[in-house]
């Protein structure tokens, strides 16, 4: 039989696969998941959990989706966290410096603790895109911000109170509308779509059973 931990879930112990996601733990358990389900293939960002070992003091970060139980675990999770979510129309407003001071201030208030740097699950250096918002310069922060899944652990660490992933998605909408090159090819397939050229296809495709699905997904050809 595979070798089982002791995990505590929400103060209440369990015996569970040592094999296991602490996603699929809680359900092991008995626990049912309703939020958060989207991220058993990748990374959703529903699942941000908080986690201590046992004898240990360090409080440590992370999706339950990718993290494996250990031994003495104790677990709760962080259904979502109060972000400040600005009202914006990006018709109107325009790649400026001035824009992030309006909207978001309290990037300027960042300390340069690095916490939210450590609290990120996917490993990006949030304070270095926080450090390009505060600059204006959208096009690094886009980039270095890109594999952001909106989880809230680097807010929820912070002492400035920086919503740092509504600050990322600010600048990755100001880069795609006003910075990044125009995609003729793709504003082109657009209309193609619109005029209807791709129905025929799109029906045959909507029929096809799923294991035939997977094999045109699998050996489709990649544009270079």
């Amino acid at each position: 039989m595979e070798k089982k931990v002791n995990v505590y879930l929400f103060g209440k112990k369990y015996q569970v696969p040592e094999s296991l996601t602490i996603m699929k733990a809680m359900e092991y358990a008995g626990y049912e998941l309703v939020r958060g389900c989207g991220c058993r293939n990748g990374f959703c960002g529903a699942c941000a959990t908080f986690y201590r070992i046992l004898g240990k003091q360090e409080l440590k970060t992370c999706l339950a989706c990718q993290t494996k139980v250990e031994e003495g675990m104790y677990v709760a999770t962080l259904p979502s966290f109060p972000l400040v979510k600005q009202i914006y129309d990006l018709k109107k407003v325009s790649p400026t410096q001035q824009l992030m001071m309006q909207l978001y201030p309290e990037v300027y208030a960042c300390i340069g603790c690095n916490a939210c740097t450590k609290a990120c699950p996917q490993g990006l250096n949030v304070m270095q895109y926080i450090a390009y918002a505060q600059g204006g310069h959208y096009e690094k922060c886009a980039n270095e911000s890109f594999d952001c899944v909106m989880c809230g652990l680097c807010s929820s660490r912070c002492p400035a109170g920086i919503s740092h992933p509504q600050v990322a998605e600010l600048s990755r909408r100001l880069y795609g509308k006003y910075i990044a090159p125009k995609s003729e090819h793709l504003e082109q397939r657009v209309q193609e779509i619109a005029n209807g050229e791709f129905e025929e296809l799109i029906e045959s495709v909507m029929n096809k059973p799923l294991d035939e699905l997977k094999e045109l997904y699998n050996h489709r050809d990649i544009e270079k």
